[in-house]
Protein backbone atom coordinates (compact mmCIF):
# COMPACT_ATOMS: atom_id res chain seq x y z
CA UNK A 1 0.00 0.00 0.00
CA UNK A 2 1.42 3.42 -0.45
CA UNK A 3 2.19 5.79 2.26
CA UNK A 4 0.18 9.03 1.19
CA UNK A 5 1.62 12.24 2.85
CA UNK A 6 -1.45 14.52 1.83
CA UNK A 7 -4.94 13.33 1.31
CA UNK A 8 -8.08 16.00 0.45
CA UNK A 9 -11.43 14.74 0.97
CA UNK A 10 -14.15 16.46 -0.53
CA UNK A 11 -12.45 19.80 0.10
CA UNK A 12 -14.75 23.16 -0.88
CA UNK A 13 -13.70 26.55 -0.63
CA UNK A 14 -16.67 29.57 -1.01
CA UNK A 15 -15.81 32.91 -0.52
CA UNK A 16 -17.78 35.92 0.47
CA UNK A 17 -20.61 36.96 -2.00
CA UNK A 18 -21.06 32.47 -2.13
CA UNK A 19 -18.03 32.84 -4.80
CA UNK A 20 -17.22 29.03 -4.90
CA UNK A 21 -13.03 28.72 -5.56
CA UNK A 22 -12.75 24.80 -5.05
CA UNK A 23 -15.33 22.21 -5.02
CA UNK A 24 -15.14 19.22 -3.65
CA UNK A 25 -11.51 18.35 -4.34
CA UNK A 26 -10.53 14.97 -4.17
CA UNK A 27 -6.26 14.24 -4.27
CA UNK A 28 -4.07 11.44 -2.71
CA UNK A 29 -0.25 12.20 -3.31
CA UNK A 30 1.65 9.71 -2.53
CA UNK A 31 5.04 9.90 0.06
CA UNK A 32 8.19 11.79 -2.08
CA UNK A 33 5.31 12.94 -5.07
CA UNK A 34 6.13 15.94 -7.34
CA UNK A 35 2.53 17.02 -8.12
CA UNK A 36 1.33 20.02 -10.31
CA UNK A 37 -1.50 21.82 -10.21
CA UNK A 38 -2.32 23.05 -13.67
CA UNK A 39 -4.77 25.52 -14.48
CA UNK A 40 -5.32 28.66 -15.89
CA UNK A 41 -5.54 32.22 -13.71
CA UNK A 42 -8.57 31.82 -10.95
CA UNK A 43 -9.45 27.75 -11.59
CA UNK A 44 -8.98 27.54 -8.13
CA UNK A 45 -5.27 26.18 -7.66
CA UNK A 46 -3.71 28.49 -5.78
CA UNK A 47 -6.20 28.73 -3.52
CA UNK A 48 -6.58 25.02 -3.04
CA UNK A 49 -2.45 25.15 -1.86
CA UNK A 50 -2.93 27.56 0.26
CA UNK A 51 -5.96 25.78 1.76
CA UNK A 52 -2.80 22.65 2.26
CA UNK A 53 -0.51 24.97 3.65
CA UNK A 54 -3.37 26.57 6.15
CA UNK A 55 -2.79 29.93 4.78
CA UNK A 56 -6.74 29.71 3.61
CA UNK A 57 -9.45 27.88 6.14
CA UNK A 58 -11.44 25.12 4.46
CA UNK A 59 -15.48 25.69 4.17
CA UNK A 60 -15.93 21.95 3.71
CA UNK A 61 -14.13 18.82 3.44
CA UNK A 62 -11.02 17.34 5.36
CA UNK A 63 -6.89 17.83 4.81
CA UNK A 64 -4.68 15.09 6.02
CA UNK A 65 -0.94 15.10 6.10
CA UNK A 66 1.29 12.34 7.19
CA UNK A 67 -2.04 10.95 8.27
CA UNK A 68 -2.97 13.56 10.84
CA UNK A 69 -6.15 15.80 10.20
CA UNK A 70 -5.08 19.16 9.65
CA UNK A 71 -8.06 20.84 8.58
CA UNK A 72 -8.56 23.33 11.36
CA UNK A 73 -4.35 23.34 12.43
CA UNK A 74 -2.76 26.94 11.85
CA UNK A 75 0.41 26.76 9.23
CA UNK A 76 2.84 26.30 12.29
CA UNK A 77 0.75 23.22 13.26
CA UNK A 78 1.46 21.62 9.52
CA UNK A 79 4.69 19.96 8.88
CA UNK A 80 5.03 22.09 5.87
CA UNK A 81 6.68 25.11 4.09
CA UNK A 82 5.69 27.70 1.27
CA UNK A 83 8.35 28.71 -1.46
CA UNK A 84 6.83 31.86 -3.15
CA UNK A 85 6.86 33.57 -6.29
CA UNK A 86 8.14 36.65 -5.25
CA UNK A 87 10.88 34.80 -2.82
CA UNK A 88 9.82 36.92 0.00
CA UNK A 89 13.53 36.94 1.34
CA UNK A 90 14.78 39.23 4.01
CA UNK A 91 16.71 42.39 2.46
CA UNK A 92 18.93 43.22 5.08
CA UNK A 93 20.34 39.37 6.10
CA UNK A 94 23.36 37.54 3.91
CA UNK A 95 21.98 34.15 2.45
CA UNK A 96 23.31 32.54 5.21
CA UNK A 97 21.52 34.32 7.87
CA UNK A 98 18.14 33.85 5.22
CA UNK A 99 18.34 30.23 5.22
CA UNK A 100 19.24 29.62 8.31
CA UNK A 101 15.86 31.95 9.97
CA UNK A 102 13.40 28.99 11.12
CA UNK A 103 16.07 27.01 12.41
CA UNK A 104 17.18 29.93 14.58
CA UNK A 105 13.43 30.76 15.28
CA UNK A 106 12.70 26.91 16.43
CA UNK A 107 15.96 27.52 19.05
CA UNK A 108 18.59 25.03 17.15
CA UNK A 109 22.03 25.18 18.77
CA UNK A 110 24.01 27.54 16.72
CA UNK A 111 26.77 24.61 16.27
CA UNK A 112 23.89 22.30 14.13
CA UNK A 113 22.38 25.28 12.57
CA UNK A 114 25.32 25.84 11.05
CA UNK A 115 25.81 22.27 9.42
CA UNK A 116 22.17 22.05 8.39
CA UNK A 117 22.59 25.38 6.25
CA UNK A 118 26.11 24.64 4.60
CA UNK A 119 24.14 21.43 3.63
CA UNK A 120 22.15 23.10 1.69
CA UNK A 121 23.78 25.74 0.50
CA UNK A 122 25.89 22.92 -0.92
CA UNK A 123 23.06 21.36 -2.80
CA UNK A 124 21.72 24.32 -4.16
CA UNK A 125 25.40 25.36 -5.33
CA UNK A 126 25.61 28.69 -3.26
CA UNK A 127 27.77 28.12 -0.77
CA UNK A 128 30.27 30.17 -2.38
CA UNK A 129 27.74 33.04 -1.66
CA UNK A 130 26.51 32.94 1.79
CA UNK A 131 27.54 36.28 2.79
CA UNK A 132 25.93 38.02 0.24
CA UNK A 133 22.27 39.73 0.65
CA UNK A 134 19.91 38.86 -2.00
CA UNK A 135 20.37 42.45 -3.96
CA UNK A 136 24.10 41.26 -4.73
CA UNK A 137 22.10 38.10 -6.35
CA UNK A 138 20.67 36.93 -9.73
CA UNK A 139 17.12 36.28 -9.79
CA UNK A 140 17.99 32.51 -9.90
CA UNK A 141 20.53 32.54 -7.03
CA UNK A 142 17.57 34.39 -4.90
CA UNK A 143 15.55 31.68 -6.25
CA UNK A 144 18.16 29.15 -4.56
CA UNK A 145 17.97 31.27 -1.67
CA UNK A 146 14.15 30.40 -0.77
CA UNK A 147 14.44 26.86 -1.75
CA UNK A 148 17.23 26.36 0.55
CA UNK A 149 15.17 28.42 3.16
CA UNK A 150 12.15 26.59 2.81
CA UNK A 151 13.49 22.81 2.74
CA UNK A 152 16.54 23.46 5.54
CA UNK A 153 13.83 22.20 8.38
CA UNK A 154 12.28 19.21 6.12
CA UNK A 155 9.47 19.15 5.95
CA UNK A 156 6.79 16.67 5.19
CA UNK A 157 5.25 18.58 1.92
CA UNK A 158 6.85 22.01 0.46
CA UNK A 159 3.97 24.32 -1.56
CA UNK A 160 5.11 25.75 -4.44
CA UNK A 161 3.30 28.65 -5.57
CA UNK A 162 4.34 29.73 -9.68
CA UNK A 163 8.05 29.08 -7.72
CA UNK A 164 9.09 29.70 -11.88
CA UNK A 165 6.87 32.71 -13.09
CA UNK A 166 9.52 35.58 -11.86
CA UNK A 167 12.62 34.32 -14.14
CA UNK A 168 13.30 34.38 -18.03
CA UNK A 169 12.63 31.61 -20.46
CA UNK A 170 16.53 30.51 -19.88
CA UNK A 171 16.94 30.50 -16.46
CA UNK A 172 13.50 28.94 -16.40
CA UNK A 173 14.03 26.22 -18.40
CA UNK A 174 17.58 25.32 -16.28
CA UNK A 175 15.67 25.77 -13.00
CA UNK A 176 12.89 23.10 -14.12
CA UNK A 177 16.11 20.47 -14.34
CA UNK A 178 17.54 22.11 -10.69
CA UNK A 179 13.99 22.06 -9.07
CA UNK A 180 13.72 18.08 -10.32
CA UNK A 181 16.80 17.08 -8.78
CA UNK A 182 16.79 18.52 -5.38
CA UNK A 183 13.00 17.02 -4.87
CA UNK A 184 14.54 13.75 -5.82
CA UNK A 185 17.43 14.36 -3.69
CA UNK A 186 16.02 14.90 -0.72
CA UNK A 187 12.69 12.56 -1.04
CA UNK A 188 9.89 15.38 -0.27
CA UNK A 189 7.30 15.58 -1.16
CA UNK A 190 6.52 18.95 -3.71
CA UNK A 191 3.10 20.25 -4.55
CA UNK A 192 3.82 23.15 -7.18
CA UNK A 193 1.03 25.29 -8.47
CA UNK A 194 1.87 26.56 -12.49
CA UNK A 195 0.10 28.15 -15.22
CA UNK A 196 3.08 26.21 -17.37
CA UNK A 197 1.70 23.10 -18.86
CA UNK A 198 5.71 23.13 -19.92
CA UNK A 199 6.38 23.16 -16.25
CA UNK A 200 3.58 20.60 -15.20
CA UNK A 201 4.98 18.31 -18.17
CA UNK A 202 8.44 18.06 -17.46
CA UNK A 203 9.01 18.39 -13.77
CA UNK A 204 5.64 16.40 -12.37
CA UNK A 205 5.14 12.72 -11.47
CA UNK A 206 1.25 13.56 -11.31
CA UNK A 207 -0.62 16.31 -12.44
CA UNK A 208 -3.97 17.59 -11.28
CA UNK A 209 -5.39 19.74 -14.13
CA UNK A 210 -7.89 22.20 -12.74
CA UNK A 211 -10.81 24.73 -14.31
CA UNK A 212 -13.82 26.11 -12.94
CA UNK A 213 -12.99 25.64 -9.47
CA UNK A 214 -12.99 21.18 -10.25
CA UNK A 215 -10.41 18.75 -10.89
CA UNK A 216 -10.56 18.25 -14.57
CA UNK A 217 -8.33 15.35 -14.68
CA UNK A 218 -5.22 13.84 -12.39
CA UNK A 219 -2.55 11.96 -14.04
CA UNK A 220 0.72 11.60 -15.37
CA UNK A 221 1.99 13.60 -17.85
CA UNK A 222 2.32 11.10 -20.48
CA UNK A 223 -1.49 9.90 -19.52
CA UNK A 224 -2.70 13.54 -19.85
CA UNK A 225 -0.83 14.37 -22.99
CA UNK A 226 -2.28 10.82 -24.65
CA UNK A 227 -5.51 10.53 -22.91
CA UNK A 228 -7.20 13.80 -22.26
CA UNK A 229 -10.19 13.07 -20.52
CA UNK A 230 -12.28 16.64 -21.04
CA UNK A 231 -12.88 19.00 -23.94
CA UNK A 232 -10.93 21.35 -21.44
CA UNK A 233 -7.97 19.07 -21.13
CA UNK A 234 -7.94 18.98 -24.94
CA UNK A 235 -7.55 21.93 -25.67
CA UNK A 236 -4.87 23.28 -22.51
CA UNK A 237 -2.89 20.46 -22.70
CA UNK A 238 -0.78 19.73 -25.68
CA UNK A 239 -1.42 20.37 -29.54
CA UNK A 240 -4.38 18.24 -30.04
CA UNK A 241 -7.12 18.94 -32.93
CA UNK A 242 -10.55 19.19 -31.52
CA UNK A 243 -13.68 17.52 -33.73
CA UNK A 244 -17.41 17.97 -32.91
CA UNK A 245 -19.60 15.89 -34.53
CA UNK A 246 -22.41 13.78 -34.34
CA UNK A 247 -22.19 9.63 -34.02
CA UNK A 248 -24.23 8.24 -36.67
CA UNK A 249 -23.33 4.63 -36.08
CA UNK A 250 -21.32 1.63 -33.98
CA UNK A 251 -19.81 -1.05 -35.26
CA UNK A 252 -17.84 -3.26 -32.45
CA UNK A 253 -15.15 -0.51 -30.70
CA UNK A 254 -15.37 1.64 -33.96
CA UNK A 255 -17.69 4.57 -33.69
CA UNK A 256 -18.66 6.67 -37.14
CA UNK A 257 -19.16 10.15 -36.55
CA UNK A 258 -20.31 13.20 -39.11
CA UNK A 259 -18.53 16.00 -39.14
CA UNK A 260 -19.03 18.58 -41.65
CA UNK A 261 -20.08 15.79 -44.02
CA UNK A 262 -17.44 13.74 -43.54
CA UNK A 263 -17.89 10.53 -41.89
CA UNK A 264 -14.80 10.21 -39.30
CA UNK A 265 -13.66 6.71 -37.57
CA UNK A 266 -12.92 6.82 -33.60
CA UNK A 267 -11.98 3.23 -31.91
CA UNK A 268 -13.72 3.89 -28.34
CA UNK A 269 -12.55 2.60 -25.40
CA UNK A 270 -14.87 0.00 -23.90
CA UNK A 271 -16.45 1.86 -20.69
CA UNK A 272 -17.96 4.36 -23.97
CA UNK A 273 -19.20 1.76 -26.88
CA UNK A 274 -22.76 2.21 -25.72
CA UNK A 275 -23.12 5.85 -26.19
CA UNK A 276 -26.12 6.11 -27.98
CA UNK A 277 -26.30 7.19 -32.05
CA UNK A 278 -27.72 10.49 -32.78
CA UNK A 279 -25.66 11.98 -29.49
CA UNK A 280 -23.02 15.28 -30.03
CA UNK A 281 -19.46 14.40 -28.77
CA UNK A 282 -16.35 15.96 -29.40
CA UNK A 283 -12.53 13.78 -29.99
CA UNK A 284 -9.76 15.13 -30.21
CA UNK A 285 -6.30 13.75 -32.14
CA UNK A 286 -2.75 14.73 -31.31
CA UNK A 287 -1.20 16.61 -33.82
CA UNK A 288 1.71 14.29 -34.15
CA UNK A 289 -0.53 11.67 -35.13
CA UNK A 290 -1.84 13.74 -38.17
CA UNK A 291 -0.44 13.08 -41.83
CA UNK A 292 0.07 15.31 -44.92
CA UNK A 293 -0.87 13.42 -47.78
CA UNK A 294 -3.15 10.89 -48.75
CA UNK A 295 -2.23 7.68 -46.62
CA UNK A 296 -4.23 4.67 -47.97
CA UNK A 297 -3.78 2.81 -44.41
CA UNK A 298 -5.44 4.82 -42.38
CA UNK A 299 -9.33 5.29 -41.67
CA UNK A 300 -9.73 8.71 -41.96
CA UNK A 301 -9.25 11.61 -44.14
CA UNK A 302 -10.12 14.97 -44.69
CA UNK A 303 -9.55 18.21 -47.12
CA UNK A 304 -8.23 21.16 -45.53
CA UNK A 305 -6.27 24.93 -46.79
CA UNK A 306 -3.09 25.57 -45.79
CA UNK A 307 -2.96 28.89 -43.54
CA UNK A 308 0.66 29.32 -42.07
CA UNK A 309 3.13 27.05 -40.50
CA UNK A 310 4.43 27.23 -36.82
CA UNK A 311 8.16 26.57 -36.72
CA UNK A 312 9.98 25.45 -33.97
CA UNK A 313 13.30 24.29 -35.01
CA UNK A 314 13.35 21.03 -37.23
CA UNK A 315 9.97 20.35 -35.69
CA UNK A 316 6.64 22.42 -37.61
CA UNK A 317 3.48 22.67 -36.95
CA UNK A 318 1.00 22.85 -40.26
CA UNK A 319 -2.06 24.71 -40.27
CA UNK A 320 -5.23 23.64 -42.21
CA UNK A 321 -8.56 25.14 -42.17
CA UNK A 322 -10.94 22.06 -42.94
CA UNK A 323 -14.29 23.87 -41.74
CA UNK A 324 -15.58 27.72 -41.46
CA UNK A 325 -13.20 28.49 -38.64
CA UNK A 326 -11.92 24.70 -37.50
CA UNK A 327 -8.30 24.27 -37.95
CA UNK A 328 -5.67 21.03 -37.74
CA UNK A 329 -2.62 20.98 -36.69
CA UNK A 330 -0.66 18.85 -38.34
CA UNK A 331 2.97 18.13 -36.75
CA UNK A 332 5.66 16.78 -38.34
CA UNK A 333 9.71 17.07 -38.27
CA UNK A 334 10.79 18.83 -41.77
CA UNK A 335 13.85 18.41 -44.12
CA UNK A 336 14.73 21.48 -46.34
CA UNK A 337 14.17 19.00 -49.41
CA UNK A 338 10.54 18.87 -47.95
CA UNK A 339 6.84 20.03 -49.44
CA UNK A 340 6.60 23.70 -48.72
CA UNK A 341 2.55 24.85 -48.91
CA UNK A 342 1.86 28.35 -50.39
CA UNK A 343 -1.51 29.88 -49.04
CA UNK A 344 -4.85 28.10 -49.41
CA UNK A 345 -3.15 25.30 -51.07
CA UNK A 346 -5.62 22.15 -50.84
CA UNK A 347 -4.07 18.72 -49.05
CA UNK A 348 -5.53 15.67 -47.29
CA UNK A 349 -5.15 15.15 -43.73
CA UNK A 350 -5.37 11.37 -42.55
CA UNK A 351 -5.08 9.82 -39.16
CA UNK A 352 -5.80 6.22 -37.87
CA UNK A 353 -8.48 5.19 -35.96
CA UNK A 354 -6.70 4.51 -32.53
CA UNK A 355 -5.20 8.04 -33.07
CA UNK A 356 -8.80 9.90 -31.87
CA UNK A 357 -9.58 10.55 -28.08
CA UNK A 358 -13.12 10.66 -27.38
CA UNK A 359 -14.05 13.36 -24.86
CA UNK A 360 -16.26 13.43 -21.77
Amino acid sequence: MPEYDVILEHVDKTFDGDVRAVIDFNAEIVKGEFVAMLGPSGCGKTTTLRMIGGLEEVTAGKIFIAGQDVTDLPPSHRDTAMMFQSFALFPHRTVFQNVEFSLKMKGVAPDERARHVWEMLEMVGLADFSGRRPSDLSGGQQQRVALARALISRPTVLLLDEPLGALDYNLRQTMMVELKKIQRETGITFIMVTHSQQEAMSMADKVIVMSDSVIQQIGTSREIHENPRTKFVAEFIGNNNLFPGVIKSRSGSIIFVEFNDNLLYVKAPEDLRDVPVGREIHFSVRADLMHAGDHPDMANRIEGSYVTTEFMGTLETDVFEVAPGVYVHVEQHRKVTDHVYGMGDRETICWAAEAGVILE
